[in-house]
């Protein structure tokens, strides 16, 4: 019997997508006999306690830390086999490759996890390859962005260099913005550096896929929609296949750049901007997509498990892969308006329809919505599955609009300014969502 390390893999109820990768990981590998050992945090297995029933073994151990990782999984296996290691969250990927390495596993080599999960590295080893990407630099104060915006022009972008669900990520327009878009970015990163990078303009997409042999296989490309004004994600459709075939481009920069850099293990999510010239990579990820992507993975491929896919690679077995996606999903986000709830009108009807693959709403009369500034401030979730993708996209835009949450304005937020729109992330084919209205193209020096 395989026993299969899973870092990082408790989810607690109300975790979302994330709780419902975390238990299909958990089905598929148990269907396939292997011993799971699922570690996490304290807290995190303290409010998921089903997992010790579905489990083999839970452990406490912190999947931010790699170091405790490659100790506690070097002591575990002195007297316990392991013959897997993986993990789904943005956040244990580093831990996964090291834990791997030392217990000589295959993995990903954790230079090239870290060179993908740190921004500004991924960007300057995809250029260095050949790959074209905006120009970029890590600033150390407010004067260094200005000085960017002097050479390359606005409209600009600055974000954390490793954060994760659109935290912390501003745009900035004139060197006037520069102060206030840092201190934005620093909030979430710490007093380290931040990154600033050209804006670049076009559709956004993502490819979602495995490795299998060592090989990237493109499982679907996704279109994401963006709510108007910012980077927030608002919702996804997949699979995306464009009149003039570009989607086939798209899915090949993506797995092309994923080889070039030496990746050949996982589940993966790389995104990119699809531009006049062609697409433009943009955040590489190791790990499957958020917001409940794996789920419109497996409904666009029935019969597909996708986390069962990935086990079967680790442990060196056949992994047949569908050819096409037969079906399409589409999620959308509920994003109301900012400011105290007093009524919520047509859940109840919507949330019983029998396409969903998922639906939830995390407010309710008297709670306070913030601006859209990351993934975090979304108030609900609609996922639907159905024959196609524009099936798909039409049933779950239908639903949506049923949904009515009242609010009433909260006092004004007083941190914008004209310079800087309050534009929350980069991080799941309607050109005019992907980009703010009045934005033309700027994708000079895109290499």
């Amino acid at each position: 019997m395989n026993t299969v390390l899973i870092l990082g893999g408790a989810a607690p109820a109300d975790a979302g997508h994330g709780r419902d990768l975390s238990l299909r990981a958990l089905t598929q590998f148990k269907a396939r006999g292997s011993r799971v050992v699922v570690t996490d945090t304290a807290a995190a297995l303290a409010a998921a306690p089903e997992y010790a029933a579905l489990a083999d073994e839970t452990h406490v151990l912190d999947h931010t830390d790699p170091a405790a990782c490659v100790r506690w999984a070097l002591s575990y296996r002195e007297h316990h086999p392991v013959d897997a290691v993986t993990g789904f969250r943005e956040y244990s990927v580093v831990a996964v490759a090291e834990v791997a390495a030392a217990l000589q596993l295959p993995g990903n080599r954790p230079e090239l996890v870290r060179t993908v999960r740190t921004k500004d590295l991924c960007r300057r080893a995809l250029r260095h390859l050949g790959f074209r990407q905006p120009a970029t630099a890590l600033c150390s104060t407010p004067q260094d962005v200005a000085d960017f915006l002097a050479r390359h022009g606005g409209p600009a972008v600055v974000k954390p260099r490793d954060a994760a669900g659109s935290a912390g990520v501003v745009r900035v327009d004139t060197p006037a913005g520069a102060a206030r878009a840092f201190a934005r970015a620093q909030a979430v990163s710490g007093l380290g550096p931040v990154l600033v990078e050209e804006f670049v303009t076009g559709p956004e997409y993502s490819v979602e896929g495995l490795f299998t042999g060592g090989v990237p296989h493109a499982l679907a490309v996704t279109r994401k929609i963006l709510a108007p004004g910012t980077f927030v994600e608002s919702g996804h459709v997949t699979p995306v296949e464009l009149p003039d075939g570009r989607h086939r481009d798209i899915a090949h920069e993506a797995t092309r750049a994923l080889a070039a850099l030496g990746l050949r293990y996982g589940i993966f999510h790389v995104e990119c901007w699809l531009t006049a010239d062609g697409p433009v990579l943009g955040e590489v990820h190791v790990r499957p997509g958020g917001d409940w992507l794996h789920a419109m993975v497996e409904w666009s491929h029935p019969g597909l498990e996708l986390l069962g896919c990935l086990h079967d690679d680790l442990l060196g077995l056949p992994v047949p892969l569908p050819t096409r996606p037969a079906r399409g999903a589409a999620v959308r986000f509920v994003l109301p308006g900012a400011g105290l709830v007093t009524a919520v009108d047509g859940w109840d009807a919507l949330a019983g329809d029998e396409r969903l693959i998922h639906a939830e709403l995390s407010v309710a009369p008297g709670d306070v919505v913030p601006p859209p500034r990351s993934s975090g401030d979304r108030a609900g979730t609609l996922c639907l599955g159905a024959d196609s993708a524009r099936a798909a996209a039409d049933g779950v835009e239908a639903l949506l609009a049923g949904l009515k949450v009242h609010t009433t304005p909260w006092p004004a937020d007083t941190d914008t300014d004209e310079d800087e729109d309050a534009l929350g992330g980069d991080d799941p084919d309607d050109t005019d969502e992907a980009a703010p209205a009045g934005d033309g193209p700027n994708e000079k020096d895109i290499r």
